[in-house]
């Protein structure tokens, strides 16, 4: 029994992840907005969420979807989907969750991640949260990384790799959206360092 981590993120041209819906305050605005994904990239995350056991989050991840997801009515079942299914927020500071079904992972986030990697049969979707991904990605805990590449060049913003941080991936997948946005699939092919 093992699990898998999949990483999937929203990333610009000059690779920011910050603020892609404008949530955050950072004054990127929701440069998301102004492009739509068409049935084919609905239908993508769609099935990439129904497609998943559990969620893990950091901290400021979690905290934007609690105070939007519960209050959510759609009728594909996305926001009752994302609601009743496990959750895992990767914090320091935390010690509760109020969103339904949250666990908090205190301490090393590397070692909760293994334990849960190792006791889960299940795929483990991480949305946003490069700390968290940052943090795993050097122990060869993510073992595919989703990349919703929208045209669009931001000039500033927190970039999804870490300064310094270097390796290769294999390509899985290379599919165009609507508005010209482009979904790279890779599996991690790095060798664990620890």
């Amino acid at each position: 029994m093992a699990g898998n981590v999949v990483v999937t993120q929203y990333v610009s041209l000059d690779g920011v992840i910050e603020d892609p819906v404008g949530m955050e305050g950072s004054g990127l605005g929701d440069w998301t907005g102004p492009f739509k994904r068409g049935p084919k990239g609905d239908q993508f995350k769609h099935e990439e969420l129904f497609a998943s056991t559990a969620l893990l989050l950091g901290r400021k991840t979690y905290e934007g979807f609690a105070a939007v997801w519960p209050t959510v009515k759609d009728e594909a079942g996305f926001a009752d989907r994302i609601n009743r299914m496990p959750k895992y927020v990767a914090s320091r500071t935390m010690t509760t969750a109020a969103w339904d079904n949250t666990q908090v992972l205190g301490g090393d986030v590397v070692d909760q991640v293994r334990a849960l990697k190792r006791d889960r049969d299940a795929v483990i979707l991480i949305y946003g949260s490069a700390a968290v991904v940052q943090s795993l990605l050097p122990h060869g805990l993510i073992d595919e990384v989703r990349l919703m590449v929208f045209p669009t060049v931001l000039g500033r913003g927190k970039t999804w790799f870490a300064e310094g941080w270097k390796d290769q991936m294999r390509l899985l997948e290379c599919a165009t959206f609507g508005s010209g946005i482009v979904l790279l699939r890779y599996a991690t092919t790095f060798i664990a360092k620890d």
